[in-house]
């Protein structure tokens, strides 16, 4: 059984985290101090690592004193703790707590010290995996953070940042075919603030039905960009309406949607009418705000997902990479409509300003309508 390292007379091991109970990953830090603290020698065999790579700062500590110091010669390392001694005080110097008992127990739990490498694998990977959760993380805190000015711009580098971090762990651990997490994907975040997103979608599809001539200028607009699942149908109505040059006003569009079975749900032909006669603003306008809003939604599915997949401490590299690859493929689809979006709206008539205030983007709404869907 490892024993638990006693404090000394300095303060102990404050430094060193409370785990209860350690996960693996720390025991095979304990194996390969411990064999580079017996053979200072299998420094060499040892890639890919490097003191933020422990999970402990005692750990990191240790590493990165074992990698400065010039190994002993092994002759005067099996008579004497002199070289122990300096890895202790170097160590020391980062982490308070460090006793020289603490590398006592380092020694004994190593069960054998040439298999320094495949423990020093294992350290890589278990930090590849909390490199990617840091990043998931991030990306998902910046897409509800209300303050950024840019928050498009903002919550791309951040996905972009996530990215370099899985090509970076794919060129350590090269994925593998067919190889995909197991851990099933987080369901979409239920928010209900998102009234903004209603009346603004309104608002498009009521501009749409009084100028289906501008439909055509946001192709890069989908259905499942819309929030509710009838406004997804009424675009569908309206997109289509204009492909057949057929006449587009809101009762055209409300025979289309019975035709479509839209109304079976129990929505209100004249709450229909209603809502498809009341335009403001220009088509380019709400559309962009919409395709906003769906972006920064599946950049918070995304990152919720990868966080999720890497939070499994069952899933290897390889499995991470292929889950994280194929997650950012949903970003990198919808950020070439939105560049399709901006461009084309720089090369046009400056747009109509809205009649309404454009309230904060809701980040999650398109995902909550897909689930709604995908379950009807």
């Amino acid at each position: 059984m490892t024993r638990t390292p006693e404090p000394d007379e300095d303060g102990g091991l404050d430094d060193l985290p409370d785990m209860h109970p350690p996960s693996p990953v720390f025991y095979v830090e304990q194996a390969l101090l411990g064999a580079l603290l017996l053979d200072p020698q299998r420094l060499a065999d040892v890639t890919g690592i490097a003191g933020p790579s422990f999970s402990t700062a005692a750990h990191s500590a240790l590493y990165a004193a074992i990698s400065i110091l010039p190994p002993p010669d092994p002759a005067e390392h099996a008579k004497n703790t002199k070289w122990l001694d300096q890895v202790l005080a170097t160590g020391r110097e980062q982490a308070r707590g460090l006793t020289a008992s603490y590398l006592h127990t380092l020694v004994q739990v190593c069960p054998w010290p040439r298999h320094a490498p495949a423990y020093a694998r294992m350290v890589e990977a278990e930090h590849a995996r909390r490199r990617l959760q840091t990043a998931a993380e991030r990306l998902v805190q910046t897409v509800h953070d209300a303050s950024l000015p840019h928050p498009v711009q903002t919550v791309l580098a951040e996905a972009d940042a996530l990215a370099a971090v899985v090509d970076d762990i794919a060129s350590r651990f090269p994925p593998r075919a067919g190889v995909l997490p197991r851990t099933p994907a987080p369901p979409p975040a239920i928010t209900p603030d998102y009234i903004e997103a209603v009346e603004e979608e309104r608002l498009l599809l009521a501009t749409a039905t009084a100028h289906p001539s501008d439909i055509e200028s946001v192709r890069w607009l989908l259905p499942d960009d819309l929030t509710l699942p009838l406004h997804v149908g009424l675009w569908q109505c309206l997109t289509a309406l204009a492909r057949r040059r057929e006449p587009v006003d809101p009762v055209t569009v409300l025979w289309e949607a019975q035709q479509r079975g839209l109304l079976d749900d129990g929505s209100e032909p004249g709450e229909v009418l209603r809502l498809l006669a009341e335009p403001a603003g220009s088509v380019e306008h709400w559309g962009e705000r919409a395709l906003q809003r769906s972006l920064l939604a599946t950049a918070d599915h995304t990152g919720r997902r990868i966080e999720a997949y890497a939070g499994d401490p069952a899933n290897t590299p390889f499995q991470l990479v292929a889950g994280a690859r194929r997650s950012l493929a949903d970003i990198g689809a919808i950020r070439t409509r939105w560049q399709h979006a901006t461009a084309t709206v720089t090369s046009q008539r400056p747009r109509s300003a809205p009649t309404t205030r454009a309230g904060p983007p809701t980040t999650t709404a398109a995902h909550i309508a897909r689930a709604a869907r995908a379950t009807r």
